[in-house]
């Protein structure tokens, strides 16, 4: 089953017999990092520790458990010729039946998950914007989307939070420390309105906006006129997506933007470390 066609709510209920596969530990290189898991059930799977033979041996080991034919409730697995894997680290495995205990402390993790992933706040939901929020719910990311237009909202995903709102720069002030402001709207003026409020704020972690090198020349001559330091604007990515790749449908732009967002999430956790 695909892990993101299938929510963990939607596979519990169907799935009455699982047992949660969980990365407990890693030394040297592992395919994926302490505290990830997966779901296995007699015929499906549910998320990946890192494919391979790992996963394979993983899968195999949880349906012993589960048809009561052997099986381990914890592994210790080289990651080197043993198993046909070349990381060279080793991963260290728990199995755990997904009884009612087991199930509503996974939903008290993933809870915690959900309350600790960055936010992404999208002011505008055109054609660019529409495609950020596409790409950015593939990813470990809470998406925000805000437009003064309710029919361009509803032609959003429910994957994303819609907000709507009549003055989207009165949201800034709001947004979490350490989150990201991707300006995409379908007047110059707003943007700038939007960008303005946000460089107010300094513990932002990404502030972009769609455009071209003209409209960051119209933007600095904007807050000069403001009486904001023209300085200022140097935290302001703007055209986002850079420059490099040069291919302005939306799709595109959305790919290249979120890669900057990533890079500035990582940039600035370490940071905070």
């Amino acid at each position: 089953m695909n892990f993101l066609q299938d929510s963990l709510e939607g596979f519990l209920a169907r799935e009455h017999r699982v047992v949660i596969v969980d990365v407990t530990a890693t030394r040297g290189s592992a395919p994926r990092d302490e505290g990830t898991f997966m779901l296995v059930a007699p015929t499906e799977i549910r998320g990946t520790i890192g494919g391979g033979q790992l996963e394979y041996l993983a899968i195999e080991n949880a349906r012993k458990l589960l048809a009561d034919a052997g099986g381990e409730a914890k592994l210790d697995i080289p990651l080197g010729p043993e198993i046909g894997q070349c990381c060279g680290g080793r991963v260290e495995l728990a199995f755990t039946f997904a009884d009612e205990e087991a199930r509503n402390a996974l939903d008290a993790r993933l809870a915690e998950e959900e309350r600790r992933k960055p936010q992404v706040w999208i002011f505008g939901a055109g054609h660019v914007g529409r495609a950020l929020a596409e790409a950015m719910t593939l990813l470990p990311l809470n998406v925000f989307v805000v437009e003064a237009r309710e029919s361009e909202l509803d032609q959003l995903t429910s994957e994303v939070h819609h907000r709507l709102s009549a003055m989207p720069e009165s949201l800034i002030a709001d947004i979490p420390s350490g989150s990201a402001v991707v300006i995409v709207t379908h007047d110059h003026a707003l943007d700038f309105l939007i960008g303005q409020a946000a460089l107010a704020r300094t513990d932002l972690a990404y502030i972009g906006m769609v455009g071209s090198k003209s409209k960051r020349g119209s933007f600095l001559h904007h807050i000069e006129e403001e009486g904001v330091d023209r300085a200022v604007a140097d935290r302001l990515v703007l055209p986002i997506g850079g420059t490099a790749v040069g291919d302005k449908r939306p799709e595109v732009i959305a790919a290249m933007t979120t890669s900057e967002v990533l890079l500035a999430f990582a940039a600035w956790q370490a940071e905070q470390a």
